[in-house]
């Protein structure tokens, strides 16, 4: 039985329209224009325990709205969602003390005590016995190196070490589902890197389900063998992220150093140049021929260095997005 069953989701807004400007305003006192906009329609997948499942697509195509009825904090529309046997919208006691919820643009720790009160208070929220939270509170603090952050403000924190107490705050229960929607949102590349191995670990040591949305195409590379690919509230790609870049992926990007200087025209017939300084270039080539292009540099030009690498990540995705 999987861990998460989603079966025709759907979750639907009503919004109203208004035109600029004074008169707009008195009319729309006693009419306002309604329209119905699917958020989420008709969303069906299934994950299995254990699993770290990427969950991408453009703003506004539903990832969060669909994190949300997962956890309970927004009632479906229509469809049946089963989360380790409950149904979250019930919002149960012994539901929500399994599940694990980091928003990296909300926080979940009171902004004006130190974290470790915040993790104190879940302790007691969650009926943890002391013993554990003690041994899973040292666990995260070593793995994490926040010895010296707990004890701070959270307000006068950094980014980076909110986020980690923010982690801690949501796994000291030991949830089985762990949530996560944009967790490393803002933190520059050396946090991210941090956080993302923090992620992974908790994975594997613990066997804790995993659903990410992300814009940072590199946590979905790193972490995610399987991806759900979400756009206009409806899935368009889930399978293994290798299948996703192999379907789109046309190109190949080639890198040469040169021992002397070459000019653009004789570089140009080869492929499209990205980027080049006369002595390194940067082409790409379609992938059906790079070989045979790159052999032919190899015998006629001076390489110093070349190097071949795949389309870049965000290059597929966004290709996948103007192929919606």
């Amino acid at each position: 039985m999987s861990t998460i069953s989603v079966k025709h989701l759907t979750r639907s807004f009503q919004v109203f329209d208004k035109q600029p400007g004074l008169a707009a305003s008195v009319k729309s006192i006693f009419y306002r224009p309604e329209r119905t906009v699917h958020a989420v329609e008709d969303v069906n997948f299934e994950i299995n325990q254990g699993e770290l499942v990427g969950f991408i697509g453009p703003n506004g195509a539903g990832k969060t709205t669909t994190l949300k009825c997962l956890s309970g904090l927004l009632f479906p529309t229509s469809g049946e969602i089963n989360i380790l046997g409950f149904h979250p919208s019930d919002r149960q006691y012994d539901y929500l003390r399994q599940i694990g919820f980091v928003m990296g643009q909300k926080n979940q720790l009171w902004w004006d005590i130190p974290p470790q009160e915040t993790f104190l208070l879940n302790q007691a929220i969650y009926d943890i016995p002391i013993s554990t939270y003690k041994k899973r509170l040292g666990f995260f603090v070593d793995i994490l190196d926040i010895k010296d952050v707990i004890t701070v403000q959270t307000k006068k924190l950094s980014l980076g070490q909110r986020m980690k107490c923010e982690f801690v705050a949501a796994l000291l229960h030991n949830p089985k589902v762990l949530f996560l929607d944009e967790p490393t949102i803002g933190l520059d590349v050396i946090a991210s890197q941090k956080i993302r191995q923090f992620i992974r670990q908790v994975n594997q040591e613990f066997k804790t389900t995993v659903i990410l949305t992300s814009h940072n195409m590199n946590d979905v590379a790193e972490l995610c063998r399987r991806t759900i690919l979400i756009d206009r509230g409806q899935i368009k790609f889930d399978g293994l992220l290798t299948d996703l870049t192999s379907k789109y992926t046309e190109l190949k990007i080639l890198r040469f150093t040169f021992e002397t200087k070459i000019p653009t025209t004789t570089i140009k017939k080869f492929g499209d140049i990205v980027d080049n300084d006369g002595y390194r270039y940067t082409i790409k080539v379609a992938k059906d021929k790079y070989l045979q292009v790159a052999s032919k540099i190899l015998s006629s030009l001076p390489v110093v260095d070349l190097n071949i690498e795949d389309t870049p990540i965000e290059d597929v995705i966004r290709q996948v997005y103007a192929d919606k």
